[in-house]
């Protein structure tokens, strides 16, 4: 059944399960390589090309055994990241639905051209009349001393791009829904994947669904102030609730999954109650998701602040290598709970 009926058959959904769905846990990992795997099933139009998706450890494990499942449609690739999504899109172009795995997103400026003046205005160039049904899956995130030129996130630089939708799942749940449904649209798909999330488990149903690109869910209800969190930041702001919970501040954490589209309506309905906004992120600060985000949203919450919204980012400095200077450079629980803590006018600890 090709994509254009698959919104007919699979369930819609908008919100996470609980710790199980279907009687199963699965791992961030295992709900990528089942979404692929559904996906290469449904429509013979999918492929997926890319750097080591047909090694053993398939690309951290989301992709293995996929090429002996689908023999000539997972296929590995040449470390030439310009001439792969030349390829990529010009297949999309021609009615495929290929799926473009960067394991490290610090090397897809090198597809800029492809990206920026091909997939993302082909569409709006020609009319309407051509689309490039593309999905970039961009991998990011802190390594282990990876340093400045494979840890860096990104997708600021994406979401500056007219024409490009960027997802970005902190969950296994999610991870499945977001993938079949950037596979099923007819537009270009950044879905960012941070390495930290893939052992990360929760319920994720067998059977296919679709989560809407553009739509954020509240991971935890709160009154007293609103975190929206991007990745893996979210599990860190939950665990930051859990600590300002102790200390009498209730938290709500807003995870958008999407950030172009951009899920407005559920930030502003949450800073009305609350009247207080930390946003968090994995990328540096200066023109970076998080404040991008709050220009976006500013002038629709200004009125309903009590204090200056917070922002949790990186310095602007490239990334370090040793563990001392990591440990200074990156952003965790610790460094929400101190932006909450000021948004109420509160010393440290």
């Amino acid at each position: 059944m090709p994509w254009t009926e698959v919104a007919v058959e699979c369930a819609i959904s908008s919100r996470s399960p609980g710790k199980k769905a279907g009687g199963r846990a699965l791992s961030y990992r295992d709900a990528l390589r089942e979404a692929l795997g559904q996906a290469l099933k449904r429509d013979s139009r999918v492929f997926i090309m890319g750097e080591g998706v047909d090694d053993p450890a398939g690309v951290f494990g989301s992709t293995s055994g996929l090429h002996k499942e689908f023999p000539g449609r997972v296929f590995d690739t040449p470390i030439a990241e310009n001439g792969l999504t030349g390829f990529a899109v010009g297949a999309a172009l021609a009615g495929m639905r290929p799926v473009l795995v960067h394991m490290r997103m610090d090397f897809m400026p090198l597809s800029f051209d492809q990206i920026l003046n091909h997939a993302a205005k082909l569409c709006y160039m020609s009319g309407g009349r051509s689309h490039v049904p593309l999905v970039i899956r961009a991998i990011i995130g802190r390594g282990w001393g990876s340093a400045a030129q494979h840890s860096q996130c990104l997708q600021a630089l994406f979401m500056h791009m007219p024409g490009i939708k960027v997802v970005a799942p902190s969950s296994a749940y999610d991870a499945k829904g977001l993938l079949l449904s950037a596979i099923a649209d007819g537009n270009p798909v950044i879905f960012i994947e941070h390495r930290w999330l893939y052992d990360v488990k929760c319920g994720v149903p067998e059977k296919e669904y679709l989560i809407p690109i553009g739509k954020g869910v509240v991971k935890r209800q709160g009154k007293d102030a609103t975190i929206v969190a991007v990745s893996l930041m979210v599990n860190e702001a939950i665990e930051a609730a859990k600590e300002l919970k102790d200390g009498g501040i209730d938290i709500e954490v807003i995870d958008p999954r999407s950030l172009v589209p951009f899920d407005e309506k559920i930030v502003v309905d949450s800073v009305k109650k609350t009247g207080r906004l930390v946003i968090a992120d994995m990328g540096w600060r200066s023109g970076g998701a998080a404040e991008i985000i709050l220009g976006r949203i500013h002038s629709k919450i200004r009125k309903h602040l009590k204090a200056d919204a917070q922002i949790v980012a990186l310095p602007d400095t490239p990334t370090p290598a040793c563990r001392r200077l990591e440990e200074a450079f990156y952003r965790g629980s610790g460094d929400i709970v101190k932006a909450v803590r000021k948004a109420y006018g509160l010393r440290k600890k």
